[in-house]
């Protein structure tokens, strides 16, 4: 099952996590994409973006207008979510111009703790 994990870290633990992945040579068993903050992961992955994940998972490439169609939204309002998620690396661009999620799972990954 190919998975993406999401995950909250500083800058500078990515690029620990990054150097040691880097210097042993082995192959991550997921995607990741690291945010710096819970706050930047929320304000990018909100209520509205999570229910259009979960509509494309395992559907394969579909047009914006179908996505918003599943989802039950104006296409507008899909079209600036689907960019949003275009940036943050979880849609692809498909060769006819449709949206793709080309994950089975998505995991999320922080830690809350005391101040």
């Amino acid at each position: 099952m190919k998975t993406v994990i999401l995950e909250v870290k500083s800058p500078k633990d990515a690029m620990a996590g990054f150097t040691q992945v880097w210097k042993s040579g082995r192959k991550q068993k997921a995607d990741r994409i690291v945010f710096a903050s819970p706050e930047l992961l929320w304000k990018v992955l909100t209520a509205k973006r999570w229910e259009l994940l979960k509509a494309l998972c395992g559907a394969g490439p579909v047009s914006i207008r179908e996505a918003a169609r599943r989802v039950e939204r104006d296409v507008k309002s899909v079209h600036g979510d689907a960019i949003a998620l275009i940036k943050a690396g979880l849609l692809n661009r498909s060769k006819s111009g449709g949206i793709e999620f080309p994950y089975e799972a998505v995991k999320v990954e922080f830690l809350l703790q005391a101040a």
